[in-house]
């Protein structure tokens, strides 16, 4: 729907995003609802329906924001990597920080699965396709293997959101087994060590293959 073009809605729109990120982190999307978000905006209703129609559309906007705001931020750090391992290093280091700051993230993509599918395809297939790109170029560098880009770019895709949930969004608590209380916060970060153990993973998977050197005798 339109939207004024004024500094002060742009402003006012920013506060119903960041305010629907929390309460649909905090509630989940059935029990968050428009007076929610109204009331941690600090604005009123008929505010709101100058910029969404529905509850669906500001979480599908919210869902397109955080995925702007997580590729910048990733694509922002592993730019200045000097080769492609380095740049996976930087950009899962990325991806974490931002995870920690936004834990919003997980629950609201996930919820995207049922409450708007297009909205999560979206999410995942932007992330990607930015990542096929950068796999192709490191293949014709001969930094990488002949793997399939699409196929190793939803793979580390996948390492990159398990790694994540587990030491970001779960933390600690994960430790205490399956009576660990699922609302306890987390650590807020990927410890060296797990990003280490992470990227020797990547890069064997990445490698290059050595030459064979069949028909010599020992």
């Amino acid at each position: 729907m339109s939207t004024p073009l004024t500094a002060r809605g742009t402003r006012t729109k920013a506060k119903l995003i960041e305010a629907a990120e929390t309460v649909f982190a905090r509630y989940g999307y059935t029990d968050a609802s428009v007076v929610r978000i109204t009331e941690e905006a600090g604005v009123g209703q008929g505010t709101f329906y100058l910029y969404f129609a529905s509850k669906l559309e500001i979480f599908e906007e919210l869902v397109e924001d955080l995925n702007r705001r997580v590729r910048r931020a990733m694509s922002e750090a592993s730019g200045a990597a000097s080769n492609r391992i380095e740049s996976e290093r930087a950009g899962f280091r990325a991806f974490f920080e931002f995870t920690a700051e936004h834990p919003a993230l997980y629950r609201v993509v996930r919820e995207a699965e049922f409450v708007s599918p297009k909205s999560l395809r979206l999410h995942y297939s932007r992330i990607v396709d930015g990542y096929i790109e950068g796999l192709k170029e490191a293949q014709l560098l001969g930094e990488i293997g002949d793997i399939d880009p699409t196929v190793a770019a939803w793979a580390l895709m996948g390492i990159g959101e398990m790694i994540g949930m587990r030491w970001v969004l779960w933390g600690d608590s994960a430790d205490a087994g399956h009576d660990a209380d699922p609302t306890a916060s987390g650590t807020s970060r990927v410890p060296d060590h797990v990003l280490d153990q992470m990227i020797t993973f990547i890069r064997r998977a990445l490698a290059v293959p050595e030459p064979r050197t069949e028909g010599v005798e020992k």
